[in-house]
Parts: structure tokens; C-alpha cells; sequence
């Protein structure tokens, strides 16, 4: 008995058969055979069989994935869908049924050895997995650019890696959350690796100086997290009951929101949807303007196309083959369009029914009421165990943060955002304070002034373009700020006070770094800039984010690699730039991140949605997800925020140490390394000290500050918002 019931998905766009399946199931097989994959045992153990990879279908699951692609394209791309089933299985049977940590790392070690992204292989294979990785990659890299080779070893790697955060993860018995599981099941999942095979197929590749934008990356990670999450519901008897595995998300929304496999399932499918409409959404109304803000011509335009088309076809295709696999539970699925009780069957009548049934979904998000009264939601129960250590500087930065206001112009701006009594009452000094309690003077009050900077343009952007739905002035008032911060020359003269503000602490703050130090900050403040137009887009859209793009996006429009970055930079060269791309170090930072970001969504909800009409907080976020009344929605916000924490306490008692020794890095790089975590402790428990004692989230204060303003608002747009109401009743319906 299966142990639950499929739900019904969203699929909309129609699976479409390669008519080259017959000769691709004929070449595969024999590709398996000479690869050695077939009836050849590994260690004592046979992985797979004849009838194994037959009832697996690798072949349809390619033709279904790339119905347009050629005949050798379908041998090629089938091919090496076979042989990443293969690794999968391999690698189950040999490190993690009875969990060998060690070999397993020996093992994935030799992989990079079959994928050079210049050069021919020269190493010997010693496995079927390294025999059949160094064919296939030989047989495909040279047809492209050095862009793609490197995007394509990149992910393959990730996808080969990451299979070690899914064995320690059974070793220590330990289930992630649902951040955690999203991010990591991202990469060694593999779709992102599929992605770069739809480039292949198509025979075009995206331009290479958008194939890292935002767009780009959420069409990318959209599609990689809706195939995973579909594999999770397909695959949850045979992975968790069958292979004792963790990583599966059906069963981490059922453990997090303690909820019935049944339920944790539909959340699941929930956030499936969620996300094809995000991929959808982003398509439509973020990629037509990054081609033309970037001038990308016809050739590549039609590549971008041609992509957005491919991973379509994925989608739909890689959902047939899950229905028709014996890989999967799939017992009692329709292979049919034809509905139970009838109705129309014509062409694009299945398409339109998953349209109509997730319409309520998809609905919701545009249809929030704005300023609606917040209940007393309690304080937040959040853990921390760092302690508070103050710097005894903290009131010279105060003042000396209110008198750069000052200079700045900030307190005679227009639109007005901030008096110097909002400021003082806003104490970012003491944030600062908080976060670097062993500062010199100077460097807390440099501190200061990027949070007083940087909460400010966070205050401006809202009030300046937020009720005017001006999105291109806001997109002009967004470049001119990246031209305060030269990576060589000088900076045009400021005209505002944000530039002007901007321009200062840059200056003071970026002129003695080397070069890549400089670009790395640059980069970093325009990725939190750029942040601050998605939420206005969003704001003019009334759109509740999709959870996975808010939580990502949350940490840019908040700040945090900035203060990280800037954490980093402190310590010089003694640490690898790699380690800091290593998955010890991102989990570290991101999970605090997400712990800083998710206490300010708590601390600042009435704030928000009561006196700004927000829709960029978790709260509202996993109200309008899962749909349930604020405060189970204020507890969920809470538990994540909890579970990030503890994840970030894991990471660094056991995974930081583990890091160590597998670099083998020296002495200085340990003792760095170890004090960037104290520094992230710090920055955790300054955060919440200053949450807890600052004005600007108190309700005596807020009706002080927001008051009039808040009615007046309230008068001028109705208590809903133009449309809100008829979208409602539908919602309704």
C-alpha cells in the first residue's frame, strides 16, 4: 500500500513524445553494456541489471525531457541520464546502504579527474561511474564555449559533491530544515546540470554576460526546485521507506510542520506550484527587460527562447516518465488527460483544468488586503544562547551617525523619510555596537553610518517609488547609485542625499582595499540595490513572493552579504577564496543570515503590514503559502527561524572542523575562519539586542511615527488595493 495518495499536480504545458526513442533505447543499452553498468558487480554487488535499466526507461524519460532533439542528441543526452541513475544507484549501494564516509569522499574525489573544462582527460578510469563520465565528456564539451564548459563541470561537480552532505546527513541521523533542504537538494538533485543539457539540445547557448543575472538563475532554479520536489512526491516510498534516506521533502515538511504524510505531501505539491508559477511570472514579466536593458541581440534572444521553451518541455516531459517509470510510486496514476466525471477532452483542455484548479494559489498572492490592523502577536520566542557584549563606543557612533545625517541632507530630503528624533530613536550605533563589540572608535562609527546608509535607502525606496509605481525612475535613481562606488577614478558629484551618503562611506570605507576586495563589496551593494527594485516590483504588482524567492532574496534586500562581506574582507588573505565557496562556509552564513532576516520579519510585522502595507515579510509569506491565520503563520516564521540557528550551531561544531583537515588548511586560516564565526555570533545576538531594545518597531512608537500617515494612505488607496476585491471573490469561487 502506498503511503499516500498522489496529489493532483499542475502541469500546463503538454508532454510531447521524440519520435527517436526506439533507436535511443537501443543505443543506451548498449552504451550501459560497454560501460560496464550492466551485470558487472561493484565491491560484491551487482547495481544494476538488463530488467533494471529496461523498466527504468532512461530513454523515455529523454524523449518525453527533448522531444525536439535530433537522434544523436537523444543518444548523447540518454546517455548521460543513464549514467547519473547509475552514479546514484552506485554510490547508494557502495558508501551510503551501510554509510562509508571516508571511501565515499576518496571516491567522488577522482571524478573532477574525468571533466577537465580545458584539455583531454588523462587519468586512467578505475570504476564504471569514471569510465562512462570520461566518454560522455569527451563526446560532448568540445562543441561549446569555455562559458558553458565551466557552468556545465561546475554543476556536475555540485551534482557529484553534494551526494556527501546527503550521506553525512544519514550518518548523524539528522534531517534538515526546510531552507536547508531546498538549497542543498538544489544541487544534488542535478537539475541544474539538466539545465545545461537543455542548452546542448537546443544547440544554442545563452549569452554568457546574462547567464548569471537574476532572471536567468531564478528560471533556472525555479525549474531545478520543482523537478526535485515532483521526485520527492514520486520517489518518497522507495527513498525513505525502502533506502532509510533523509533527504526527501515530503518527509522534512512532515517532520517541521509536524503534519500527516498525506498533508506534508499536498504542502509539498503546494510549493511544486508555487514555483512553476514563479518560473512563470519571471519568463513573462523579468526576462523581456533584461534583454533589452543588456541589448542582447536576435541570436541570443531567440537562445533565451529557445531555453525558457526547453526547460518547459522538461517539466512536462520528466512528469510523464514519472507517471509511466517502475523507478517510482506511481501506482493509480491516469495516464490519460480524460477527467473522472467527464467534461471536455479536447486539445488543452488538461492544460486549462491545472490552470483553474491551482487558480486559487495563484490568486491569493495578488490579492492581499494592505494595512490591515496586526493582533497582538506576542513576543517572539527566539533562541540565543550567544552572549550580548556592548561596545563602549556605542553613544560617540550615535552621534556621530546623526550628525553625518545631518551633512548628508537626509533630514530636509524629499520625499522627508527620516527627522533626526526617527533617527535617534533608530539607534543603528547600537546595532553596531552589538555586532563588533572589540571595534576602535572608527570602525564602529563606520559601521554605523552603512547601517544608517543602508536603512535609510531601504526607508527611501518604498515612500520615494513605492505608491507611484514609477519603476523606471527607480531603475535611473538605482544606477546613478552604483556610479558613487568607483572600482577605479572618481565618482560623479552626488546630487542627493542617498548618493551623497553612499559616495562618503564608500569612500572611506573602500579606497585602501585591493582591487578584488573592492569588487567583491561593489558587488555585493549591487546585488542588495537591485534587491530594493524586486520589492518595489512587487509592491506596484501586490504580490506575495513565492517562500524559496523571498527567503533568497531576503538576504540581499536585508543586507547581510554586505555585512559578511565586509566581516570577510577583515581577515585579509589568510583564508582560500574557495573556502568561502565551500558548502561549510555557505551553509554557516546563509543560516545565520536567514536567522537575522527571519527576527527582523518577526520584529517588524505590525510595522509593516499594519503601517506600510508590506507584502515583503515571513509572516505574510506563509500565511498566503500555506494559507493558514497569522498567528500559525507568526509560530512557522519563528520554528525557522530557530531551525536556521541550529543549523548554524551544527555547522560550525561539526562541519567547520571537518573543513579543516579535508584543506588541510594552516594554522592563521584556522584561527581566521574560527573568528569569522565568533564575529557572526556577535552579529546574531547585536542583532536581536538591538530588535528588542530600539523604538522602531514598538507599537507606541509606531503610531507616533505612522500614524497619520497610515490613514491618510488608508483613504487614499482603500483598505484593499484596485482590483483586490473582484480577485478576492474569485479566490472565493
Amino acid at each position: 500500500m502506498q503511503p499516500f495518495q498522489l496529489p493532483e499536480f499542475y502541469m500546463p504545458y503538454p508532454a510531447r513524445l521524440n519520435p527517436n526513442l526506439d533507436r535511443a533505447r537501443a543505443h543506451t543499452k548498449a552504451w550501459a553494456h560497454e560501460m560496464d553498468f550492466i551485470d558487472v558487480p561493484q565491491h560484491g554487488t551487482v547495481i544494476w541489471t538488463d530488467e533494471d535499466l529496461d523498466s527504468h526507461d532512461y530513454a523515455l524519460l529523454c524523449a518525453y525531457t527533448h522531444p525536439d532533439a535530433t537522434a544523436d542528441d537523444l543518444d548523447l543526452v540518454t546517455d548521460w541520464y543513464v549514467w547519473v541513475f547509475y552514479f546514484d544507484d552506485h554510490f547508494v549501494e557502495l558508501y551510503k546502504r551501510n554509510p562509508d564516509v571516508q571511501g565515499a569522499k576518496a571516491y567522488l574525489d577522482r571524478l573532477p579527474l574525468f571533466m577537465p573544462v580545458d584539455g583531454e582527460i588523462d587519468a586512467e578510469p578505475s570504476n564504471p561511474v569514471e569510465k562512462g563520465l570520461a566518454d560522455l565528456w569527451s563526446r560532448t564539451v568540445h562543441a561549446h564555449s569555455a562559458d558553458w564548459r565551466q557552468r556545465f563541470a561546475d554543476n556536475t561537480k555540485h551534482l557529484l559533491d553534494e551526494s556527501m552532505w546527503e550521506l553525512l546527513n544519514i550518518s548523524e541521523g539528522r534531517l534538515s530544515n526546510p531552507i536547508e533542504y531546498i538549497e542543498m537538494r538544489r544541487k544534488v538533485g542535478g537539475a541544474p546540470w539538466s539545465a545545461n543539457l537543455v542548452e546542448h539540445v537546443t544547440g544554442m547557448e545563452v549569452p554568457a554576460r546574462i547567464a548569471l543575472s537574476r532572471p536567468l538563475g531564478v528560471l533556472r532554479d525555479t525549474f531545478s526546485d520543482a523537478v526535485h520536489l515532483r521526485n520527492d512526491l514520486f520517489s518518497y516510498e522507495r527513498e525513505v521507506l525502502d533506502e532509510g534516506e533523509l533527504s526527501n521533502g515530503v518527509l522534512v515538511l512532515e517532520k517541521f510542520l509536524e503534519l500527516p504524510t498525506q498533508e506534508a505531501a499536498e504542502a509539498v505539491n503546494d510549493l511544486l506550484t508555487s514555483r512553476l508559477h514563479q518560473f512563470e511570472h519571471t519568463a513573462v514579466t523579468e526576462v523581456p527587460s533584461l534583454l533589452d536593458e543588456n541589448g542582447i541581440d536576435p541570436a541570443g534572444r531567440l537562445a533565451v527562447l529557445a531555453y525558457v521553451k526547453g526547460l518547459q518541455d522538461w517539466q512536462s516531459g520528466g512528469h510523464e516518465w514519472h507517471m509511466r517509470s517502475s523507478r517510482y510510486m506511481n501506482k493509480g496514476v491516469a495516464l490519460d488527460s480524460t477527467p473522472v466525471l467527464g467534461g471536455p477532452t479536447g486539445l488543452g483542455t488538461a492544460a486549462v483544468r491545472s490552470l483553474i484548479a491551482t487558480a486559487p494559489q495563484r490568486l491569493r498572492a495578488f490579492s492581499r488586503p494592505r494595512y490591515t490592523p496586526v493582533p497582538d502577536l506576542g513576543r517572539p520566542e527566539l533562541d540565543m544562547p550567544f552572549p550580548l557584549t556592548v561596545n563602549p563606543h556605542w553613544k560617540d557612533a550615535k552621534e556621530h551617525s546623526v550628525e553625518w545625517a545631518r551633512a548628508m541632507g537626509m533630514f530636509e530630503d524629499v520625499p522627508r523619510v527620516w527627522t533626526e528624533e526617527k533617527l535617534r530613536d533608530y539607534d543603528f550605533a547600537l546595532c553596531s555596537a552589538g555586532i563588533d563589540p572589540g571595534g576602535s572608535v572608527e570602525e564602529l562609527r563606520i559601521s554605523a553610518l552603512w547601517l544608517t546608509w543602508g536603512t535609510y535607502g531601504d526607508d527611501f525606496y518604498p515612500v520615494a517609488f513605492g505608491r507611484s509605481s514609477d519603476l523606471p525612475a527607480a531603475k535611473l535613481v538605482t544606477a546613478r547609485l552604483k556610479e558613487m562606488m568607483p572600482l577605479e577614478g572618481v565618482a560623479p558629484a552626488p546630487t542627493t542625499p542617498l548618493e551623497r551618503g553612499l559616495a562618503d562611506v564608500w569612500a572611506r570605507t573602500a579606497e585602501s582595499m585591493p582591487a578584488d576586495n573592492r569588487r567583491q563589496l561593489r558587488q555585493c551593494l549591487d546585488d542588495m540595490l537591485d534587491s530594493w527594485v524586486w520589492e518595489l516590483k512587487n509592491q506596484h504588482e501586490n504580490r506575495v513572493p513565492d517562500p524559496v524567492d523571498y527567503v533568497e532574496m531576503r538576504r540581499r534586500t536585508f543586507g547581510s552579504d554586505l555585512t559578511m562581506s565586509l566581516a570577510r574582507l577583515g581577515h585579509g588573505r589568510l583564508v582560500p577564496a574557495e573556502i568561502y565557496r565551500t558548502r561549510t562556509l555557505r551553509n554557516i552564513e546563509n543560516s545565520a543570515a536567514d536567522y537575522a532576516t527571519i527576527l527582523n520579519d518577526l520584529y517588524s510585522y505590525r510595522k509593516e503590514v499594519q503601517y506600510e502595507g508590506e507584502v515583503h515579510n515571513l509572516v505574510v509569506v506563509v500565511q498566503n503559502f500555506l494559507d493558514v491565520d497569522v498567528h500559525r503563520a507568526y509560530r512557522v516564521a519563528t520554528d525557522l527561524a530557530n531551525a536556521r540557528l541550529a543549523q548554524f550551531r551544527h555547522s560550525v561544531a561539526v562541519e567547520l572542523p571537518a573543513l579543516f583537515e579535508e584543506f588541510r588548511l594552516d594554522v592563521p586560516a584556522r584561527e581566521a575562519l574560527t573568528a569569522h564565526a565568533r564575529e557572526l555570533e556577535n552579529w546574531l545576538s547585536g542583532i536581536l539586542n538591538w530588535h528588542e531594545q530600539v523604538v522602531r518597531y514598538h507599537p507606541a512608537d509606531l503610531e507616533k511615527h505612522f500614524g497619520h500617515h497610515t490613514t491618510l494612505t488608508r483613504a487614499f488607496h482603500g483598505p484593499t488595493g484596485l482590483g483586490t476585491e473582484s480577485i478576492r471573490a474569485l479566490v472565493r469561487r
